[in-house]
């Protein structure tokens, strides 16, 4: 009996033992489930608000146009003739070349040019002339082409603006016809057909190729870059760099 009594008290501890791991394992287990479940809503959380930004700030986007009413009241009562923006008679022609991809180009279409726009060329004191310096890539140049069509129809200057309120990243496909349709439309084009056929002649990209090279022969390699002429210049001259309102009004008084 002395023998059976110890088998069994060796049984049991085995048993009691193997229990214990058991919910040890168990334990450990739940733990490890737990904490999966926790990293896996993380990450949820994480790429919802990479996306969610990403959507938010990417721009060229087709379906969603923004900042029409901005663009509209800024150019608001401003005399417009293909891309140049400011009465003819205005004595200082403030030449820009620019890239409608350039976010440098939309950061002073955003930032910088408005105040030009709001003093000196409504006031008549001068007019700027954009001119298309494709250097971002091959999107650029029907989108160039297209502002030129819209300013046929006394929209360029709207198009522009809206484009690049509406940029997308550069060299990432966005430039499309569906974009470019949707800018057209919101900066006014009237006769979209019209719009849509000129856009693709070639005399029309004749002229965004021949802007580059007057930007080339100009020893430009950058956008934007800026040429002036008027009363107080010897011809076109280049300002250099202008990074502020207060540059472009200075560099625009001594050309008067």
């Amino acid at each position: 009996m002395s023998g059976q009594k110890e088998r069994e008290k060796r049984r049991d501890q085995r048993l009691a033992e193997e229990a214990e791991v058991s919910t040890s394992d168990r334990r450990t287990r739940l733990l490890q489930m737990a904490a999966g479940a926790v990293f896996l809503v993380v990450v949820v959380i994480v790429v919802v608000i990479v996306v969610n930004s990403s959507s938010s700030d990417s721009g060229g986007d087709a379906e969603n146009v923004s900042e029409v009413a901005t663009v509209d009241k800024l150019l608001d009562g401003i005399p417009q003739e293909g891309l140049v923006l400011g009465k003819a008679s205005a004595p200082v022609e403030l030449i820009e070349f620019g890239d409608l991809q350039c976010p440098v180009c939309k950061e002073y279409s955003e930032e910088i040019l408005p105040d030009v726009i709001e003093s000196q060329v409504k006031s008549g004191e001068a007019k700027i002339d954009f001119r298309n310096f494709t250097i971002i890539s091959s999107e650029s140049i029907p989108a160039g082409a297209a502002a030129i069509a819209a300013g046929r129809q006394g929209r360029g200057w709207n198009y522009i603006e809206l484009f690049y309120r509406n940029q997308g990243e550069e060299r990432s496909g966005y430039v499309t016809d569906a974009f470019m349709t949707s800018i057209a439309k919101g900066a006014g084009v009237k006769d979209i057909a019209k719009w849509n056929k000129e856009r693709k002649q070639k005399k029309t990209t004749e002229e965004v190729e021949a802007t580059f090279e007057e930007a080339k022969k100009f020893g430009f390699d950058g956008t934007p870059s800026f040429a002036i002429q008027g009363p107080g210049t010897n011809g076109v001259e280049l300002p250099g760099t202008l990074q502020s309102p207060g540059e472009f009004e200075e560099a625009i008084e001594e050309a008067s």
